[in-house]
Formats: C-alpha cells, sequence, structure tokens
C-alpha cells in the first residue's frame, strides 16, 4: 500500500514489544528469532529485509494522496519556481532524514541500544544537554503529538480525497464513455449533479469504523499488496494521459503570486513528510548500515517523480487543476476506474495510517481497565477516533487546502524542524562545527517560516472559501 507516511507503531507506543508492528505486519522478516531477540542482533547479524524490499517499502511510505495533489501545488508556485523548489525541499528533506539516521545511529552507539524510534531520538538527544535533560519526556510526548496529528491528517485528507473523487463518478456516470478526448477544462463534466461531498463522508464512516476494527495489519497484507498493484496501475495512466495531451504553446505563469507560496509549501511538504519511516526501515534492514544508499537512490526516485508529475500535470491542465489530479480527468471509462482503482488503495491506506495514532493513545486507556472491558473499551476508542477524524473532514472539505494545513501544520516539524535541532543537542559536546550549526538554523527557520505561513493562509482561505459559500447558499434561497 502506498501511502505519504507509513510509520512502525512503535514509534511512540507504550507498549512497544506487545503486539506485531505495522513493519512487521507488512514486511515480515524471514524466519529466525523473535522480535527482542532481532532486535539486539541488529548490527549487520539479524535476519531483515534486502536492499530492494527497503527500497520499494520507502518507495511505498512516500507515495500517496500528496502525490497527486502536487500539480496544484506548482501551479501556486509557478511553472518555472514551482519544480526548481520542490528539487531544494527535496534535498532538504533527504538531508534531514540522513540527519535523524546519524543521530540514531550515534544515541544507539552511545547507550548501547539495538535501534530507535523518531521520539526516542529526541528523548535520548536532550538528555544530552544538562539543562534539557529533565524535559526530555516532554521532547518525545511532543514528537508523538506531532506523529498523531500528521497520521490523523491523513486520515482527513482520505476522506475528503474519497468523497470528491467518488461524488465526482457518481455524478458524471450518465455521461461516461469510453472516448476519452481532451477539452481542456476540468474534464469530468457533471451531469446529474448529487448531494454535498460532506454526506459521502458520513456514508463512508461506517466502513472506515469496520476497517480499523482489524485486529491486526497482518489481515490486511492481501489488500494490501492488491492496492499497491491498482494504485502503481493509476499512477501509470495518469502519467500517460497527462505527458500526451500537454497543450502547445504552454503560456502559464512562471511564477506565482507571493501569497499563494505557503500553499504551495504545505502541500510538498505534506508530499514529502515520509521522514517517519526512516529509522522503522532502516532498523528492519538485514544491514543497517546500508541503509544511506537506500535512503539516497529511494528519495532521489521520490522527488524525480514528484517534481516530473507535478510539472507535468499542470503543464497539462493548467489552471483549471484541482486539488488532485484525478478530479481532473475526463469521464471515459478507462480514468474513471482510475479514479475508483485510486480510492480503493487510500481506503485501505487509512487503517495502516490510523493504527499509528491508536498504538500511541490506547495502550494507556487500556491499562486502567479490567480486562473483561478491554475490547469493547477498544471497539469505542477507535470507533470515536474515526469519527472525530470524519468531523473534521466535514469541517474542511476542500482536499487542496486540507493536504496544505496538515502539511503546514505538523509535517514541517517532522520533517525540517526536529532533525536540524536534535543534531545540534546530539552532537553538541562532541565538536559540532560552527558551520553545521548555521546550516542546522537555517533549516529550521526555514521549517518554521513555512510552518507560520503556511497555516496562516490555508486557514484565511479555509474561512474565506466557507464564507463564500454561505453567501452563495443564502443568495440561492432568496432567489427560490
Amino acid at each position: 500500500m502506498m501511502a505519504s507516511s507509513d510509520v512502525d507503531h512503535t514509534e511512540g507506543s507504550l507498549f512497544p514489544d506487545q503486539n506485531p508492528s505495522e513493519m512487521d505486519a507488512l514486511c515480515p522478516s524471514p524466519p529466525g528469532p523473535n522480535r527482542p531477540q532481532r532486535n539486539y542482533e541488529r548490527i549487520g547479524e539479524r535476519q531483515g529485509t534486502s536492499f530492494c524490499q527497503t527500497l520499494i517499502h520507502l518507495l511505498k511510505g512516500n507515495i500517496g494522496t500528496g502525490l497527486l495533489g502536487l500539480p496544484l501545488a506548482v501551479k501556486n508556485a509557478g511553472l518555472v519556481l514551482g519544480p526548481i523548489s520542490l528539487l531544494c525541499m527535496g534535498v532538504i528533506a533527504i538531508h534531514c532524514m540522513r540527519l535523524l539516521v546519524k543521530c540514531s545511529h550515534h544515541l544507539s552507539a552511545k547507550l548501547n541500544r539495538p535501534s530507535m524510534t523518531y521520539g526516542e531520538a529526541v528523548q535520548y538527544g536532550m538528555e544530552n544537554v544538562s539543562w534539557l535533560r529533565r524535559h526530555s519526556q516532554l521532547g518525545k510526548r511532543t514528537v508523538n503529538v506531532f506523529l498523531i496529528i500528521t497520521q490523523l491528517g491523513f486520515c482527513c485528507v482520505y476522506f475528503v480525497f474519497l468523497s470528491d473523487n467518488i461524488k465526482q463518478v457518481v455524478e458524471a456516470a450518465n455521461a461516461t464513455t469510453f472516448s476519452c478526448q481532451m477539452n481542456h477544462t476540468n474534464q469530468t463534466q457533471v451531469l446529474v449533479p448529487s448531494f454535498d461531498s460532506r454526506l459521502y463522508m458520513l456514508c463512508f464512516l461506517p466502513f472506515f469504523i469496520l476497517l480499523v476494527f482489524t485486529p491486526n495489519l497482518k489481515y490486511l497484507v492481501p489488500l494490501s499488496l492488491v492496492a499497491n498493484i491498482v494504485m502503481t496501475i493509476s499512477l501509470v495512466l495518469i502519467y500517460i494521459y497527462s505527458i500526451t495531451n500537454i497543450k502547445y504553446p504552454i503560456d502559464l505563469p512562471k511564477v506565482g503570486r507571493a501569497i499563494d507560496y505557503p500553499l504551495f509549501f504545505g502541500t510538498a511538504i505534506f508530499a514529502f513528510e515520509g521522514i517517519g519511516v526512516v529509522l522503522p526501515l532502516e532498523n528492519n534492514m538485514q544491514r543497517p548500515h546500508g541503509f544511506i544508499p537506500v535512503l539516497y537512490t529511494g528519495m532521489g526516485i521520490v522527488t524525480m517523480l514528484y517534481i516530473s508529475l507535478g510539472t507535468i500535470g499542470y503543464m497539462c491542465f493548467g489552471d483549471t487543476i484541482g486539488g488532485s489530479i484525478t478530479l481532473n480527468l475526463p469521464n471515459c471509462w478507462t480514468y474513471q476506474a482510475v479514479k475508483l482503482m485510486y480510492c480503493f488503495g487510500i481506503f485501505i491506506t487509512f487503517a495502516l495510517q490510523f493504527y499509528v495514532p491508536v498504538e500511541i493513545l490506547i495502550p494507556p486507556i487500556l491499562a486502567r481497565v479490567s480486562q473483561r472491558w478491554e475490547t469493547p473499551v477498544n471497539l469505542l476508542l477507535r470507533t470515536v477516533l474515526v469519527i472525530v477524524t470524519c468531523a473534521l473532514a466535514i469541517l474542511i472539505p476542500e482536499l487542496d487546502l486540507v493536504i496544505s494545513l496538515v502539511g503546514s501544520v505538523s509535517s514541517s516539524f517532522l520533517a525540517l524542524i526536529f532533525p536540524p535541532v536534535l543534531q545540534i543537542i546530539t552532537f553538541h559536546s562532541e565538536g559540532l562545527s560552527p558551520l553545521s550549526i548555521i546550516k542546522n538554523i537555517i533549516i529550521s527557520m526555514i521549517g518554521l517560516v513555512g510552518f507560520l505561513t503556511g497555516t496562516y493562509v490555508a486557514i484565511g482561505e479555509i474561512i474565506a472559501r466557507n464564507t463564500y459559500k454561505h453567501q452563495e447558499a443564502v443568495s440561492s434561497y432568496m432567489v427560490q
């Protein structure tokens, strides 16, 4: 299953060894010692995933709904500035992932630990600094909070993505043909308007609740494999259509409006926020010291994929590009099937993304109830979390703005702000060069500025659109 961030649930779980992790479920290691034993044989001795397997999982962990929103991101930045900015952001994101791995290795060796999660790396890094030591648990909890926000944000995006795409398929059903001719507008022609997209979200709610009742992710592995295949086919067809239908001459702005650039930042960092998958994948490798080549290879591919689809999609559809490029595909059966296939993949992904906050939030609560009530309370809490996620999506039913807001609020911290700070506190007593300190401060400041401006502009746009829709609805009612 391809997703923006398939994170091992042990990242922040209070009981990391009691249940099989997502990585164990989706990437099972060959037969050998049990999990705790394998962890202690980590340095090049235990069984684990190979170079190619890890590369595939890294690609899977960075490709999802964020990729489909990048053509709109390029529109917000401009045809020239957008791809250049994506390249720069890719280089910085890869560098921050490298910093996280480097700090994890250093702290693991120093503390004689077999492996380390993102939250633990921040915790032990803070213990390196005397005046931060007593706040180290707060550092770990902060990382976990941003992980929860990010993962539940992904789930909100999935609700909006499914509702928008399924609504479009339903409304265009009577006009769907076998002809896929290009007309250079928003391609799907709506002939039979249906109910509001928020009602579609409510229709999906029971199915999502049943999906998250799955007791163990290993039961979803067959569906996840199918989802991988159909999403790959969908992406190939989207590429083919976009490349073959670019209209010449291309008359699009080379640089977008300055006020729209924060929206570009939020969408782009949402797509690049795969840093949570880095340490789980590295910890699961047969030869963890060989992870850096995997990181550079995989993220290099991801960056080129982001730049190419973002640029080609914008060149193909121009100013009419939607929050997801799937919303611009023509209403012929081939591309309606593409939307449905991608929706199926995203539906399965929901359970994987939801697994992370569940494993952080629910175990401490279950520890306080009697054994006979554990299962009912567990299911009730899962249901409440899904309902909360659906409610948030209903409040902000704008796909592009939800993506940009989630990226600006949480992804900027996990991907750009925390890793450079972690390197400073991890190596502060070991002669970190002034140049490295300055570089890390600059990267963190970029993340902080992106967080502030992206959040402000996204919230402002959400308010503006909701106000416009309300006024439009009132005007329509008055006319009637």
